[in-house]
C-alpha cells in the first residue's frame, strides 16, 4: 500500500519525489517489471522494511517497462536493480535479489538510525545489563508507539520468562510476527511450553532424573540460569534424548535468554554441543 514512505515514481515525479525527497531523507528506488520474477520477491521485501524503518527511508517503485527514459539515465540493465540517493544524487546500489540480511546491511549504510531503533536499542541494552524493569517499562513505552514491534515482543516475552509471568510468555511467543526474530521465538516457544507444563505439574515424576530435571527448570523460573543449565546439561550428559527431546529444548531456551556475545553463552553452547555430538 502506497504512502508517505512508500512511493510510485515514474518519469513526471521522479524529480520531486525521489531527488527533491532526498535532500533530506535518504530514497532507495525499486527498479522492477512485472515480468521480473525475482523482483517479485524483493519488492514485498523492501515494502516491509520501509514500514519497519518507520520513514528513516522513503522507498520508491519505479516500473523500467513504463518508464524506460529512467531506466537508462541511470544505467539499470539487471532487474531488479535497488539504487539509494541521497542530496539528489545515486550514492549505493545493488543487483539481483539478496537475502533479507544482506538488503539490512545495504540499508544501514545509508541511513541513520531512527529514534525509534536507538529507543529499542537503549532496551536492549539495559536488558542485557541484567536491569529487567527498565527494559520493561521501555519496551512496553515503545510498544505502545509501534503495536507488534518483533524486537520490543521478543525483549519482553524474555523477561517475562526471567520473572515469572510464563503465559504472558507463552502468548507473545505463540502469535510472533514472521521477522528476522522468528527463529529465536521459535526456540523460545518449546523453553516456555516446559515451563508453563511444571507450573501446572504436567511433567512426569517417576524417576531421579525426572526430578532433576524439574529442579533445573525452577532454577530456571527464579532466574538463576547459569545454575539451570548446570543442572540440564548433567541431564543431557545421562540422557541425551531425554524426553524426546526437551532437556535440549529447554538448555537452547535458556541460552536466547543470554546475550549472544557473553563469555557464559559461549562456554555452554560450547558444553551442549561435546554433550550432542
Amino acid at each position: 500500500m502506497a504512502s508517505a514512505d512508500i512511493v510510485d515514481v515514474n518519469e513526471m515525479n521522479f524529480e520531486y519525489d525521489v531527488l527533491s525527497y532526498s535532500q533530506n531523507v535518504p530514497v532507495i528506488v525499486d527498479f522492477w517489471a512485472a515480468w521480473c520474477r525475482p523482483c517479485k520477491q524483493l519488492s514485498p521485501m523492501l515494502e516491509s522494511l520501509a514500514n519497519e524503518a518507520q520513514g528513516a527511508f522513503r522507498l520508491a517503485r519505479l516500473d523500467v517497462d513504463q518508464n524506460p527514459a529512467l531506466a537508462l539515465r541511470y544505467g539499470v540493465r539487471t532487474l531488479p536493480t535497488v539504487k539509494a540517493f541521497s542530496q539528489g544524487e545515486p550514492v549505493a546500489e545493488f543487483v539481483g535479489m539478496q537475502p533479507e540480511y544482506r538488503v539490512r546491511e545495504f540499508l544501514g549504510r545509508i541511513t541513520p538510525p531512527s529514534p525509534f531503533n536507538l529507543a529499542v536499542e537503549r532496551a536492549e541494552g539495559l536488558y542485557a545489563m541484567g536491569n529487567l524493569a527498565e527494559a520493561e517499562k521501555m519496551f512496553h513505552f515503545l510498544l505502545d508507539q509501534s503495536p507488534g514491534n518483533p524486537n520490543c515482543l521478543f525483549g519482553l516475552a524474555c523477561i517475562q520468562l526471567r520473572t515469572g509471568r510464563l503465559l504472558d510468555a507463552l502468548n507473545i511467543l505463540r502469535h510472533f510476527p514472521a521477522s528476522r526474530l522468528y527463529p529465536r521465538a521459535e526456540l523460545l516457544l518449546p523453553y516456555a511450553e516446559l515451563l508453563v507444563d511444571l507450573d501446572f505439574n504436567k511433567l512426569p515424576l517417576n524417576t531421579d532424573l525426572d526430578a532433576a530435571f524439574q529442579n533445573s527448570l525452577r532454577l530456571a523460573i527464579r532466574d538463576n540460569l547459569p545454575a539451570a543449565l548446570d543442572g540440564l546439561l548433567e541431564v543431557l550428559r545421562q540422557d541425551k534424548r531425554y524426553q524426546k527431546g526437551r532437556a535440549r529444548q529447554a538448555v537452547l531456551g535458556i541460552l536466547e535468554l543470554l546475550h549472544p556475545e557473553d563469555p557464559i553463552t559461549r562456554q555452554y553452547r560450547s558444553e551442549l554441543a561435546s554433550i550432542l555430538f
